[in-house]
C-alpha cells in the first residue's frame, strides 16, 4: 500500500510539472511567436561559419556587410520583444534556481528564484552593445561576442521553461559549447548583470 501510495504521489509530482512547464512554454511562445528572433538567430550562426570560411576577402566582406543588416535587426526585434515582456505580471516570470524542476517552485519557494523580465531586458542591452560594436571589435571577435550573448539568452528561455539543468544540456547538444563557456565568452560588462541577477545580487 505505502508503494501504491509513493506511486501516486510520483506521478501527481509529474503531472503538476508538466503542466506548469506547459504554461510556461505557452506563455513564452505566444511572446516569441510575433517575432522572427529564432530564425534570425539561426542565420547568423550560419551566416558566421560561411563568412569566417569565405576565402576570397570582397565575397567575405559582402557576407559580413549582409549579416550586419541582419544583426541589426535580430537587435530591434529583441529590444522590442524584451519591452513587451516586462508587462507580464510578475508571478508568472519567476525562474527558478533549483537543480530540478519542482512544481510551482516560484510559489513555494521565492528565495531561490530570479525574474526573466529582467534577464531578458540584461540581454537586450548586451545584444545591442555587441550589435552597436561601440568597442570597434572586429568582425569575427563581435561575431564570437554576439553569438555567445545569443546562447546566452536562449538558455534562459530554456531554463525558464524547463530548468537550468535541461537549459545547459540544450546548449551543449545544439551548439556544443558549455554553460560556463558561454558566461566566458559574453562581454565582461553582460557578465556581471546577469550573475548579478541570477545570484541575487543585483541592486
Amino acid at each position: 500500500m505505502d508503494l501504491l501510495i509513493f506511486a501516486a504521489l510520483v506521478i501527481g509530482v509529474l503531472v503538476l510539472k508538466n503542466r506548469d512547464q506547459r504554461q510556461r512554454i505557452v506563455l513564452l511562445g505566444s511572446h516569441l511567436a510575433r517575432y522572427d528572433i529564432e530564425k534570425l538567430m539561426e542565420g547568423l550562426t550560419e551566416g558566421y561559419l560561411r563568412a569566417l570560411g569565405e576565402a576570397d576577402a570582397e565575397r567575405q566582406a559582402q557576407v559580413w556587410s549582409f549579416l550586419d543588416a541582419q544583426e541589426v535587426k535580430l537587435r530591434d526585434q529583441f529590444q522590442a520583444f524584451a519591452a513587451e515582456f516586462s508587462k507580464e505580471d510578475a508571478a508568472l516570470t519567476r525562474v527558478s534556481k533549483l537543480p530540478v524542476a519542482v512544481p510551482f517552485a516560484p510559489t513555494l519557494f521565492p528565495a531561490a528564484t530570479f525574474d526573466l523580465r529582467r534577464a531578458f531586458a540584461i540581454h537586450a542591452q548586451a545584444i545591442g552593445e555587441a550589435v552597436d560594436n561601440h568597442v570597434q571589435r572586429s568582425q569575427k571577435a563581435k561575431a564570437f561576442t554576439l553569438s555567445a550573448e545569443l546562447f546566452l539568452m536562449q538558455h534562459s528561455c530554456h531554463w525558464y521553461c524547463r530548468s537550468k539543468a535541461v537549459a545547459s544540456a540544450r546548449l551543449l547538444a545544439r551548439h556544443k559549447t558549455p554553460y560556463a563557456q558561454v558566461l566566458e565568452s559574453v562581454a565582461p560588462a553582460t557578465r556581471a548583470r546577469y550573475e548579478a541577477l541570477v545570484h541575487g545580487r543585483e541592486a
